[in-house]
């Protein structure tokens, strides 16, 4: 089976979503592929709560086929690496298959947003793997400049020292690294290196794309616990009477270390016992807990 023809889904004219004709070469297949119907912000939730709820194989289909066009447009970036086109949007699907899967329309995001992701993550592996024969980048550090370059770099001409400088500056790297790595990617193409069993050589770019701070779910936890520690502190805070905020402010939310006031203080303050100071605080944080609720 052909590049192009690995592109196609096996059942998309029986969905009726168009593919039509000779698709055996890459521009038929783009052609195709936008002709596919977009689906609605409705349409798509739908579909994937089919997935999420039934392991609806169809629902994942139909947002896969939908989403194609996307694939496209992101793969046209990456031609410059002089990789055939067909083969990247083919590992930009596979990329947009694993982001439909781990979906979850409850987050309030589209899944054109969440699927970026994952097509980049899958073209970059691609990309490392068969760009040159050797190993451009065997680091996280160097697969990080390895792209940045390419894409701040400018003509066929070797950086300035200004330009290397403030590359260096940006990624937060040894100038000297980015003279290397100018070096690799405009020099000819070596011998293969000897494999190696040494677990520092190998390297999966999903590890490095798939951070907590962007792995597109825990982006969404994270935009949720920011939320939740502004917007949902301050509602529940004014949902309380005056002394029980004073008291779970002076407790709580005085010092960024959490060493708050104590209880005996606080029952000198309001002349009551530190046992009611405390009452007070556990009936406060049980109704702040309530409001809380609405904001996760």
């Amino acid at each position: 089976m052909s590049a192009q023809s690995a592109l196609v889904p096996t059942s998309s004219r029986a969905l009726g979503l168009g593919f039509t004709g000779n698709l055996g070469n890459i521009d038929a297949y783009i052609s195709a592929v936008n002709r596919l119907p977009m689906l609605t912000h409705e349409e798509e939730m739908s579909l994937a709560k089919r997935l999420q709820e039934n392991n609806d194989l169809d629902a994942a289909q139909k947002m896969v086929l939908s989403h194609l066009r996307l694939v496209v447009s992101i793969a046209r970036g990456y031609l410059g690496y002089g990789l055939p086109h067909a083969d990247l949007i083919q590992e930009g699907n596979i990329g947009l298959m694993k982001a439909v899967k781990r979906f979850d329309p409850n987050q309030g995001v589209r899944l054109v947003s969440y699927a970026m992701h994952w097509i980049k993550a899958e073209m970059h592996e691609y990309i490392l793997k068969n760009w040159r024969l050797v190993k451009v980048a065997t680091t996280k550090a160097q697969r990080k400049l390895f792209f940045n370059l390419r894409s701040n770099k400018t003509g066929l001409d070797a950086m300035s020292p200004t330009q290397v400088d403030d590359l260096a500056k940006l990624l937060g790297v040894k100038r000297e690294e980015v003279i290397e790595m100018e070096t690799r990617l405009s020099g000819r193409d070596i011998a293969l290196e000897a494999p190696t069993d040494d677990d520092d050589d190998k390297f999966s770019p999903i590890a490095y794309l798939s951070s907590d701070r962007e792995e597109p779910t825990r982006v969404l936890e994270a935009e949720q616990v920011t939320r939740l520690q502004s917007e949902g502190l301050e509602t529940a805070l004014t949902k309380l009477d005056p002394r029980s905020r004073r008291i779970i402010e002076a407790r709580w939310l005085a010092n960024d270390d959490g060493s708050g006031a104590t209880l005996h203080t606080l029952a000198e303050e309001f002349g009551v016992s530190a046992e009611r100071i405390r009452q007070i605080e556990s009936a406060a944080l049980k109704k702040m807990k309530g409001s809380l609720a609405a904001f996760v």
